[in-house]
């Protein structure tokens, strides 16, 4: 894997990979946003061929960026999930079964809509709204995070991305992490996921992710 980029917010140092999620040195935690599993087992079930590979390379992405952090707790800010259970799910819950002494948290994302038992079942400590650890704000959907006083925001939501002009007139899109001066905003950890294109500031911090490394933006 390329080697991952440091950014510091607040003297905490957050190590970015291009594998879409980034870890919380302080915290061992392992941050990371709409994986939006189940998603291809939804399509499927609704006539729309889209191979499960997929959802397998997005979960064994998951698996490869644990082993490399090695963080205590994971923290999912919404969209873990995309829909109703299906098979996918039951997947999940047997990987879960074999990562049990992980601690997972889940800020609900509006993609979230299993019952509150099956996130019991799954050792997913859920949270709705706003979850709050050590002076960071975790909320899904940026334009609803209400900030505790000073904190810093993160959240995700709006699979951001952003242009990078080529030669001529050749432009691609790719996702990216924005960190503005009081939130962040994450790129979906899901390959298989749209883009919202976002207009940089001058003072803002944007990493895009271009083949599997990391570019920041000027």
């Amino acid at each position: 894997m390329t080697a991952p980029v440091a950014h510091i917010i607040r003297d905490q140092h957050f190590w970015l990979s291009p594998q879409r999620c980034l870890f919380w040195e302080e915290q061992q935690a392992l941050i990371l946003s709409d994986l939006h599993f189940g998603k291809t087992g939804h399509f499927r079930k609704h006539g729309i061929a889209v191979p499960q590979e997929i959802y397998k390379e997005d979960l064994q992405r998951l698996v490869e960026q644990i082993s490399y952090f090695k963080p205590r707790q994971l923290i999912a800010v919404g969209d873990l999930f995309h829909s109703v259970a299906n098979k996918e799910m039951d997947w999940f819950l047997k990987w879960r079964r074999d990562l049990g002494e992980l601690s997972f948290v889940l800020v609900k994302g509006n993609h979230d809509i299993l019952s509150n038992a099956w996130y019991a079942q799954a050792g997913i400590d859920l949270h709705t709204g706003t979850y709050t650890v050590a002076g960071f704000d975790f909320v899904h959907d940026p334009d609803e995070a209400e900030s505790n006083g000073d904190n810093y925001i993160f959240s995700g939501h709006l699979h951001p991305g952003v242009h990078i002009n080529g030669l001529g007139k050749q432009s691609l899109q790719f996702p990216c992490y924005y960190f503005g001066k009081a939130m962040a905003i994450l790129p979906a950890f899901s390959k298989f996921s749209g883009l919202a294109i976002i207009r940089k500031k001058k003072v803002d911090t944007v990493y895009a992710i271009v083949n599997q490394s990391l570019v920041a933006i000027q």
